[in-house]
Parts: structure tokens; C-alpha cells; sequence
């Protein structure tokens, strides 16, 4: 590929352009730019930059850069280098003053401005916002997370609670929500902080098999038993005994393996196929389900005592769309524990502008497809960080078309109340309340003053 070429057509474009079309373009971008002169002190910078900085660019015109960052963080070294070499720096993390004397974390790139006889103008620093993925990786902590459930909001928190409260009993439990919700994790968590925790964890995938191979599955078979049986045959609910079997996808289990899990959960005792002697077993039964049990049972495809057995505690899991808060929360989980199993340095970092498409898709799959999209940006974007083309498209189409987010029409009253209750929601949190919007933190920060809204009134 030809890249001179690329360069000079670029250049040649530049050249032909007016100076406000090129202002225009500059304003528009979503990343912070600041333009410094060759002593490295501020010239200008763009409203991206304002509104990461909470500060005017006529404010900080004339102010040294590393006022900015603070001495401790300044990047000078780094930043003089590439005045004498005149190559850019690209994707340096650091810290910088925010607005409210709040520090912030940021993804730095650098490339060297030339005056058309050769000589140096200064430079142009690019700066990405990465504060809340730092700081998110910082937070997960044991009040946002059960066992290996990840979430802070209010109806994670309530299921931690009532997964705590119910994981000492023996009591049945079934685990309800949509596929991709982590229905797994909970009965592990429910496992692993009840007594039978040193015991075994069994889990049988209920819609993987058919009638005869699932009732052979969970209670073994004796010799002779049907065809292919040539010879005994332990059961999952025997491999269980002192520990918990977790039924998954029970809702497909057909009305005959319905009777004898009956048995199982009535009377503790299991039948081998082809055998009429009785075993008692001693486990915990959890199931799981993502189907409409209530469907199920008015149509007569799920015995009524076999669902009344199975759900004497119910616990829902609620779908990602429901919990978006908790979306830049787990990014940063599932990228952790991705960088450790690749052996990476560190985990990958999400730019503001990825993480504001993450937040605007509807996410039918789940907790399952974030990790999906997450794994297809990782191969895509080859060590640098996550940026929106990274992502699936289908993410980027969401987020273009504002299907995750029902936005109300720009410029209209529903949008100014949406803007109020959003920021007061987020405590006036700039960065949280455009992720919510899904719009980027220039593009709030806009229609904020369009709008006249502050603190006080909203």
C-alpha cells in the first residue's frame, strides 16, 4: 500500500483548504487536541479538549503543559524528544487535571507541527479519556462482585443479597434470565457459599441430549439396559452426592424425565435405567432456565408439582440492557482476565469513544456477547486500544442508529429533560452521563451550554 501517496494527497488537500473548514474539523473531533509552542506552553485547543479539561482554551492560552499534568505526571521528557526527532508518540497513559480539581487518566498521542519552511511550530497533543476504565479496574472490588458475578448495580446487589441468604439452606433453587445472563455463575456462587462447598459441583446441560441418553445421564444405568449399554454406569446425581448438581436448560426436560426428577426432589432416591432398586442421594438440586416455565405449564408441557418442586426459591438474573451502568464495569473485568490468560503486560485499554457505542447496543446476547465483542476488537486492534472500528459492526449500527438508546429528536424539550435527569442521576459526572447518553463528553458538554443547565437547576 501505497502511504506516501496517502500522505501527499492528504497534504495537497490541506493545502486547498480554508482555514475555517480546517477549524471545523478540528472542532469536531472527539478526542481533546492541544496545539503547544516549541517551550511546550499551551497556544490553543479544541472544545473536546475544553470539556475534558473543564477549563477555556483563552483560560489556559500562555500556560506551561506540565501545569497541566502536574510535575510528577508530565510526560516532558517524552514530549521534547519528539520536537528534536520529529517522531510521534502514540497511546501514552498518564494523568491530568480535570475540572473540580479532580485528577484524570488519559491515552496521549504526539506528533511534531511544521511551518512550511521546515521550521518547528510546536506540537499537537491528542488526548483520549480512559479515567472511568482506570478507575473501574481500581473498583472491582468485593461490594461490586459475588463469587464471579461482576456488578454494582442495584439489582446485582440485591441478588448477592438474596444469594447470600439462601446459599446456608438446602432449599431448591431455580436461576431464571436470558441466555448470555450468567446463570451458571450464580449457582456457583450459591454452591460455593453454602456447607457443601467441598464437595463436588455437577452440571448437566438438560437440552444437550435426547429422552433416553439425559435419563441415563443423571441416573446411571444398569447393564442391558437398552442397547449400547454394555455395562454399568454411574449417574451425575451419584457423581454429586455431598455436593450440588446444577440442572441447566430444565425447561426442555420432556414430561417423562419430569416424573422421575420428581422423585428425586420429593423423596432424595434415584433409579438406575434398567434397575428397580432405590439409591438415596445426597445432593442439592439448583436448576436454570431461559424459557417461559408459565407458557410451559399452561400449555401442559411442564407438570405443575414438578414446577412448583423446582422454584421453591427463585432468583433472577436481570439482562445487560437493564444493568448498562455496569457495562464499563465488566469491559474492564472481561479485559483483565483476558490479559492474563494471553500473558499480557497489562490489560487493554477501551477508548471513551468504544465505550460509548458499548454502552448504546441492547445487548440481546448478554454478558456473553460483551465478551464476544470484546475478543473480536482485542484481535482486531493488535495492542493498541479498543477504538469503535474495532468493534462488531452490528455495535457500531446500534450505536449510529440510537436503537439501544431511544434518544428523544435534538434541539427539543424532551432532550433538555432527558439531559437534566441524566446528569443529576450521574451527580453532574460528566463522562458517566455521556456514557448513559451515548454521546461523547464534547458533544454533552455543547448541549449543556445550548441549554442553559446547571448544577442548581437540574
Amino acid at each position: 500500500m501505497d502511504t506516501n501517496g496517502g500522505d501527499r494527497a492528504l497534504a495537497a488537500l490541506l493545502a486547498t483548504m480554508r482555514l475555517d473548514s480546517l477549524a471545523g474539523v478540528v472542532a469536531a473531533l472527539n478526542e481533546g487536541l492541544i496545539v503547544l509552542d516549541p517551550a511546550l506552553h499551551v497556544v490553543t485547543m479544541n472544545p473536546a479538549a475544553e470539556a475534558l479539561l473543564g477549563r477555556s482554551a483563552g483560560e489556559l492560552a500562555g500556560v506551561p503543559v506540565c501545569r497541566l499534568f502536574g510535575e510528577a505526571s508530565c510526560p516532558r521528557d517524552v514530549l521534547e524528544e519528539t520536537l528534536r526527532s520529529g517522531q510521534p508518540v502514540v497511546d501514552y497513559q498518564t494523568t491530568i487535571g480535570l475540572g473540580g480539581d479532580r485528577r484524570g487518566h488519559v491515552l496521549m498521542r504526539s506528533a511534531p507541527l511544521r511551518a512550511r519552511d521546515g521550521s518547528d511550530l510546536g506540537l499537537a497533543l491528542m488526548l483520549g479519556d480512559v479515567t472511568e476504565v482506570t478507575d473501574l479496574r481500581k473498583l472491582v472490588t468485593g461490594r461490586d462482585r459475588y463469587g464471579r458475578l461482576v456488578g454494582r448495580d442495584p439489582r446485582m446487589r440485591e441478588l448477592y443479597s438474596l444469594i447470600a441468604d439462601v446459599a446456608g439452606s438446602e432449599a431448591t433453587v431455580l436461576v431464571r434470565g436470558e441466555s448470555g445472563t450468567g446463570k451458571e455463575l450464580v449457582a456457583r456462587a450459591l454452591h460455593d457459599a453454602s456447607g457443601r462447598a467441598h464437595g463436588p459441583f455437577v452440571q448437566v446441560n438438560c437440552s444437550a441430549l435426547s429422552e433416553q441418553l439425559l435419563e441415563s445421564e443423571l441416573f446411571g444405568h444398569v447393564r442391558g439396559a437398552y442397547t449400547g449399554a454394555v455395562g454399568d454406569r454411574r449417574g451425575r446425581f451419584a457423581e454429586a452426592a455431598g455436593g450440588t448438581i446444577f440442572l441447566d436448560e430444565i425447561g426442555d426436560v420432556s414430561p417423562v424425565v419430569q416424573v422421575k426428577l420428581l422423585r428425586v426432589l420429593q423423596e432424595r432416591v434415584i433409579e438406575r435405567v434398567g434397575d428397580n432398586k432405590p439409591q438415596p442421594v445426597d445432593v442439592r438440586i439448583i436448576s436454570a432456565t431461559n424459557r417461559d416455565l408459565e407458557t410451559l405449564l399452561a400449555t401442559g408441557r411442564l407438570r405443575e408439582d414438578f414446577y412448583y418442586r423446582i422454584k421453591v426459591v427463585s432468583l433472577r438474573v436481570p439482562p445487560l440492557r437493564e444493568r448498562r451502568e455496569d457495562i464499563p464495569l465488566l469491559a474492564a473485568h472481561i479485559l483483565e482476565r483476558i490479559a492474563r490468560r494471553e500473558n499480557l503486560s497489562e490489560s487493554p485499554a477501551v477508548s471513551e469513544a468504544a465505550l460509548a457505542v458499548l454502552m448504546a447496543h441492547d445487548w440481546p446476547g448478554n454478558v456473553r456477547e460483551l465478551e464476544n465483542a470484546l475478543e473480536h476488537a482485542l484481535v482486531l486492534a493488535r495492542g493498541a486500544p479498543l477504538a469503535p472500528h474495532h468493534l462488531p459492526p452490528e455495535l457500531r449500527e446500534s450505536a449510529r442508529t440510537g436503537a439501544g438508546g431511544g434518544k428523544p429528536p435534538a434541539h427539543t424539550e424532551q432532550e433538555r429533560e432527558l439531559l437534566e435527569r441524566v446528569l443529576r442521576e450521574t451527580g453532574w459526572h460528566r463522562t458517566r452521563a455521556a456514557r448513559r447518553l451515548g454521546i461523547d463528553r464534547s458533544t454533552l458538554w455543547r448541549k449543556v451550554r445550548e441549554y442553559g443547565l446547571r448544577p442548581d437547576n437540574a
